[in-house]
This record gives C-alpha cells, structure tokens and sequence, in this order.
C-alpha cells in the first residue's frame, strides 16, 4: 500500500465531524491492507508510530526538503526507515538520523509530508482515535465492535486484533479469531479508563442513587501488577514492563496470599510523615540522585483484581472484586474508599483525600465489569480545578487539521520584577472558532517568526484551567502546568492585570 492512499484517507477522516463518515473512511482502507501492511497501517491511522522514540520532533522537522511530485512510497518501506532511525545510537547518530528523515521526506509528496510530520509530533489530530479505529476494524471485518473491544483489551494492543479479525476468510472466523485472546498473567491488558464530571454531587446523581464505591484518586502512576507464583511483572498505563525500576512494589505483591494475581493500581512516592510526594518525584524516583527524594518509599495502592488463583473477574462485578481484592491485599496497599448513596458523603470524602494531598475521587458503579480502553460512564473521576489568567508569550504553528492556524500557546506568568516566566505550553480546547481567532490576533502582536514559533508581544490574556503544578527544572519559574487547557481568551484584562509567578509558586504543593 502506498502511503499517499493512507495520506488521503487521514486527510478524508480529519476533514468531517461525522463518527459514521469517518469509521467508513478507516474501514475502507484497512480493508485494503495485506497482513503485513495492517499492524502499521492501523498504528498511522490512530496517529502514532510504531516506534516508541525515533530521536525526531518539531525542531527536526523545520528544514525539510520541498516535497516530491509523485507518490512512489509504500508504508512498510516508511515504517523500516523509521525504524532504522530508532536503532541509531552513539556518536554521530543525530547526523545519520537527520539524512534519513531528510530522505525519507524527500520523497514524500505534500500530503505525505503533512502525515509524516503529524506522526513524528504526536500531532495528526485527524479525530482517529483508537477507539473509534476499534470500531473500524469491527466493520470492516463485519463483527460486533464489543467482541474487537474486548479482544483489544486483552491483547492489550490494536495491531494483532486488527490482523486477526481482518485476516479471517468471513464473520464467523473473524469472531472466532477474536475470541481466542485471552486473560493471560504475565501480559498486560488495557486499563479501564474514567470519564470527567465537574463535582461530586454530579458525578452521583449520574448513578440514579444507586450506592457507588468512591475511591480516593492518588496522584501517583497507574500500575498493573501480574504475579505467576513467585514471578511477578509491574507494567504502566501505556503498558511499558517497568518491573526493575519498581522492586518495593514487586516485593509488595510478591507476599500476598494468592499464588497468581493481576491487580489494578497506583504507585506512589510516600515522604517519612505519610504524606504523599508530588507526582513527578513518584515518575522520577527511582532515576534521581537526590538522596532526600531517593529516601521516599514507593508504594503500591491497589483499587482493583482483574483475577486471582486461575480465576478471572473482568466480567464480575466491582462489588465482587473488591471482595476479593479485600481478602488478598491488606488494608494498607489498598486504596482508600467509601461505599454511599448520599452524594454528602462522597463530598466529604472528597475534601478530606484531597486536603491530605491526593488528587481527587474516582466514583464507580458497584456492579460494573472491568472495560478497558474508552471512557464509559461507569468509572467518573472528580478532581479541583484551579484557574489562571497568564499571558502568551509565544506560538507555535499547527499540524495535521491545524495546519495553516497558530496553535500550541506558551504561557507566561506575571513577574512582580518585570516581564513574564514561562510555565509550559497547551493547545487543549481550543475550537476551531477559536483557532480561527487567535491565528489573526497573534500575527497582530507578532515580532519573530523562525519558521516554527511565532514570538509575541506580551499583551493577550488567557484563561486556562489546569490540574496541578509540578516542579520544574525545565521552565525558569521552578513550576510547570500539568495538563493546562484554554477556557476563554480575555479581552477584559491587561497584561498588567495577569496572575503573578509568586501566585502560582503558592498553588505549588509542598516539599517535605
């Protein structure tokens, strides 16, 4: 297959907000694909590489030779260049990587290019997400969606379920070849993921007052623990074997009472007085030489099993594996929680995880089974939202379905002193209204412009919302923004009238 007929489907599913429209697009062309085509075929079409680190990002991209006038690439040969990229190391590997990609775009047409560098960036944003590429090969294979959902959360991957469903000779093979992935310790399956409400009280009401089980939400990282007697792996959100960077958890697990388990987690760096450490000490810790920061103990706190002494229990309701999860783990590697119907509890519990460091609650349904990979409505998660009004210093330019617009702002906090300090980037909820305005409205307030960021006189206030601070040695105010999203651009403040790098130092949490 050619990577310019994957270039135009990208570009046909970027170009409509239809769910329908977009999934006939993908379903179309991965019908196309031949087996060996269909793992990287459907890695590009859900916006990503197949490679984890490629040694390329924007800046790698900003001289690239004029594109080509026909397509002549095919998208195995693309994914071996880049994988030739990835395996480059040592000394003189950033100027083997640089001729390659130069190659490699060479002879990619204007299309090509605008997929490639969206790939390289993380930034295609052509609306194909995973979930819906899910629902794509679950048409083109001509089988429920639910059976390639499941199948995908125990392969814990896309690719191998695209290949088998697609690669069977009808319905019925296909939904065979789909039932065959199974729950196997050792191999880790997608997390179940939480949806987003605005307060407690909402994320209650949506239970029809029905009891929920509301977890404390640590800010720690997600864990996955698979334990076969006494081998026992630790693995990621994004599904990464992090298992010698983690040996206290590996030994946590290692003494429970159960001969196989896999449980759902958190892990989180604990400070002498119990309290916990900022997320990125927990992200951290295990690299870092800060002998204050290397004294914190990582420890796991778990809030589901997913299956226990040859049993599964992804089909059984919460309040069954909890039970379970009771019996195996003790109190103090279990996640805090209460069981309610009286919104006024919930919110109570809220205020005191939160008041004692944790991130949040995450409310559940009692008889939910464990689905992984999609945001449903039976896990909802309620954190603190803060909010600031900072100044753009600088943006950058969009790729993708932003290709043409100013995009990626930095945002700067007042300095009491004189000027601004920057406290990271964002280009989340933006819409295109938006795009469409700040595009003319940063070109008035442009002052240099090298191909990539556009530099700005300090002047247009934006309010963000954000999710926490985290220290910094990146940024010169010490702080970075964690998961910072645009709310409004306000037209009713000066720049003089922006919030303060000693306001924002003061929502920092404490260093112990």
């Amino acid at each position: 297959m050619l990577l310019a007929d994957l270039a135009a489907t990208s570009e046909r599913v970027a170009a409509t907000r239809s769910r329908l429209a977009k999934r006939a697009a993908l379903a179309g062309l991965l019908r196309r694909a031949t087996p060996d085509e269909l793992p990287v075929v459907a890695r590009y079409l859900a916006g990503e590489l197949r490679q984890r680190r490629t040694g390329l990002g924007r800046r790698s991209l900003a001289a690239m030779p004029p594109p080509a006038a026909e397509a002549t690439l095919d998208v195995l040969a693309v994914d071996a260049a880049f994988e030739r990229m990835a395996a480059l190391a040592g000394p003189g590997s950033a100027t083997a990587r640089a001729a390659l990609a130069r190659d490699l775009f060479a002879a990619a047409t204007e299309p090509e290019q605008r997929l490639l560098a969206g790939l390289v960036t993380g930034e295609l944003r052509q609306g194909a997400l995973d979930a819906l590429l899910l629902d794509a090969v679950a048409e083109a294979a001509g089988v429920p969606a639910e059976e390639v959902r499941r199948a995908a959360m125990l392969a814990g991957a896309t690719e191998p379920v695209a290949v088998a469903a697609l690669g069977a000779a009808d319905p019925a093979g296909a939904r065979a070849a789909l039932a065959a992935f199974g729950l196997t310790v050792g191999r880790p399956v997608r997390p179940m993921l939480a949806a987003s409400a605005p307060d407690v009280a909402t994320a209650v009401a949506g239970f029809g007052g029905r009891p929920v089980v509301v977890d404390a939400k640590l800010d720690g990282i997600r864990i996955q623990v698979h334990r076969a007697r006494d081998d026992v792996r630790v693995f990621t959100r994004s599904l990464d074997d992090v298992t010698a960077r983690v040996p206290e958890v590996a030994a946590v697990v290692r003494a429970l009472p159960a001969s196989s388990l896999v449980l759902d987690g958190e892990a989180l760096a604990v400070g002498p007085d119990g309290r916990p450490r900022p997320f990125q000490e927990t992200a951290s810790r295990s690299a870092t030489r800060d002998a204050e920061l290397a004294a914190a103990r990582l420890a796991p706190f778990f809030f589901d099993v997913l299956h226990v002494d040859g049993r599964d229990l992804l089909d059984a309701p919460l309040a069954a594996r909890l039970a379970e999860l009771e019996r195996v783990v003790p109190p103090a590697h279990q996640v805090a929680r209460v069981v309610t119907d009286d919104p006024a509890v919930a919110a109570d519990a809220f205020a005191r995880w939160v008041a004692e460091g944790q991130e949040g609650v995450v409310v559940k349904d009692a008889a939910a089974p464990y689905e992984a990979g999609r945001r449903g409505a039976a896990w909802v998660k309620v954190k603190p939202r803060h909010t600031l009004d900072l100044v753009v210093l600088a943006v950058e330019r969009g790729s993708g379905r932003r290709r043409g617009y100013l995009s990626n702002i930095h945002l700067g906090a007042r300095d009491p002193a004189g000027g601004f300090v920057m406290l990271g980037k964002t280009f989340k909820g933006m819409t295109d209204e938006m795009l469409a305005w700040q595009t003319r409205r940063f070109r008035e307030l442009e002052v240099a412009d090298d191909g990539w960021t556009v530099t700005l006189r300090p002047e247009q206030v934006v309010e963000v919302a954000f999710d926490g601070l985290q220290r910094s040695s990146r940024y010169p105010g010490g702080v970075a923004l964690r998961f910072a999203r645009v709310l409004r651009y306000r037209d009713d403040k000066t720049a003089a009238e922006a919030d303060t790098i000693d306001a924002v130092r003061a929502l920092a949490p404490p260093v112990s």
